[in-house]
């Protein structure tokens, strides 16, 4: 009788013990090895309204998807000058270049010589004048009243392309055309359509002409 008391006693400090332990552990996070398996989240309200899945994927999932989604980089921009290259003397360039523009319609307002401007500071600046050695550099300010007229009745704020220019340099035997894109400025506008158009006539003239 006394071993049946004893045994009993033992029984109800056991399950005395258990019963408060589990009490003690309600508030702690249990710590979960890594698993390969999925592990179930409570489902959100835009989980459930969306239809998305409510688990969560193993890190070696989740890493591969991310390298999958990620976005791509972006190709890069064309460049913003066309560079026209000719072995040639400057002087004989120039005036094909000026006599092709004529004929297209693109009238030549105005013709800076900048490598004779610059040359004025060459003592001032010492080192830093002219560090790539260019023989010749010139200028040609130019514009068409069609396409100017056209651009300001699509974006009036294209207008800032108007005038164009192109700039020539020399050296070495070589000359070299270079023009800005106007398409590449006008990006975005409503007279880009325009500006590319310009672009390709202004750029057929200088291949043909500067010869």
């Amino acid at each position: 009788m006394k071993i049946i008391k004893k045994s009993y006693l033992i029984f109800i400090l056991l399950l005395s013990f258990t019963v408060h332990a589990e009490q003690e552990n309600t508030n702690n996070v249990p710590v979960l090895e890594k698993s390969n398996e999925s592990i179930p989240v409570v489902d959100s309200a835009e989980n459930i309204k969306e239809g998305l899945s409510t688990t969560i994927k193993p890190e070696s999932e989740a890493v591969t998807e991310e390298k999958t989604t990620a976005p791509q980089l972006s190709t890069p921009e064309q460049p913003a000058v066309f560079v026209h290259t000719v072995k040639g003397k400057m002087s004989k360039i120039y005036k094909r270049l000026f006599t092709g523009l004529e004929n297209n319609g693109y009238y030549v307002i105005f013709e800076p010589n900048i490598g004779r401007n610059l040359a004025h500071f060459a003592k001032r600046w010492g080192k830093d004048y002219n560090v790539n050695k260019i023989e010749s550099i010139r200028s040609m300010v130019f514009c068409n009243g069609w396409y100017a007229n056209k651009v300001s009745n699509v974006d009036p704020d294209m207008l800032a392309l108007c005038p164009l220019h192109v700039t020539l340099t020399h050296k070495a035997g070589i000359t070299k055309v270079l023009f800005i894109k106007p398409a590449q400025i006008s990006r975005g506008s409503a007279a880009n359509s325009i500006a590319l158009e310009l672009e390709q006539d202004v750029i057929r003239i200088i291949k043909e002409s500067a010869r």
